[in-house]
């Protein structure tokens, strides 16, 4: 494939997964609540306008989900789960298992095109798990604070029920599935190996890490920065120099 053209499709697979990623966990948050009996439409988002930066990275586009007559009605239990549907089973139990079947699928026919697209989805779900733990699990506001809240448990609760298997996925995604993922897919070029290992490592510690940076509380902000001034970094020349020694 011609370099150009390999920008290309690199750039379009990379805002497709991100949107099929997102719209996961949205339409998790939403369905929940519908079958939970508070949204008449799990459709229903809020979709905002159609502007350039809501195209391109769903700025304005939430789960449409009014949680204070969720709470004020004695159910702080069912806002509790419609807030953790979204990372839990949204990008946990769909988006990932899903890019995990597809990789390998395309693997068994060769198709290192769908191979590649398969990969960037399951980069998108594994930023989306430390997008909320551990980045936004001390959170004042959003998903996880709704949770806290409905199930009446600390952060520290919720960073031990989902931080360790996320956690898990994290360490798995990093040493194995990665470097023998690029390695299959440029077995022959180093220099792209390279970039995806750098752009992995950007996507999930440096676009996902950052989510608890502004307005989420003093440690969620501490999060953040140690995700995407330290660890991004080092994610990035670690995995560039696993991906580049390591065989099938």
């Amino acid at each position: 494939m011609a370099l150009a053209a390999l920008r290309a499709l690199t750039l379009v697979q990379i805002w497709a997964t991100h949107a099929i990623a997102f719209f996961a966990h949205e339409y998790a948050h939403s369905t929940t609540a519908w079958l939970l009996g508070w949204k008449a439409n799990p459709l229903a988002l809020n979709y905002g306008h159609l502007t350039l930066s809501n195209l391109l990275a769903m700025f304005a586009i939430d789960e449409n989900v009014d949680y204070a007559p969720i709470f004020a009605s004695g159910h702080a239990w069912q806002a509790g789960l419609i807030a953790a549907a979204g990372v839990a089973v949204g990008n946990g139990l769909i988006t990932y298992p899903i890019s995990r079947w597809g990789f390998a699928e395309a693997k068994r026919r060769s198709a290192r095109a769908w191979a590649m697209f398969f990969y960037w989805l399951c980069v998108m779900s594994v930023g989306n798990l430390i997008c909320y733990v551990p980045a936004r699990t001390f959170s004042y506001r959003e998903d996880m604070h709704t949770v806290t809240l409905g199930f009446h448990c600390s952060p520290w609760f919720i960073l031990l029920v989902l931080g360790v298997p996320f956690a898990l996925a994290l360490v798995e995604f990093f040493a194995r599935f990665e470097p023998r993922s690029l390695h299959w897919i440029a077995p022959c070029s180093l220099v792209q190996r390279g970039t995806m290992a750098v752009l992995t490592a950007a996507g999930i510690f440096g676009f996902y890490g950052l989510a608890g940076l502004s307005n989420s509380g003093l440690i969620s902000h501490r999060i953040s920065l140690v995700s995407v001034c330290v660890v991004f970094p080092l994610a990035a020349v670690f995995e560039c120099l696993l991906a580049n020694r390591r065989k099938e």
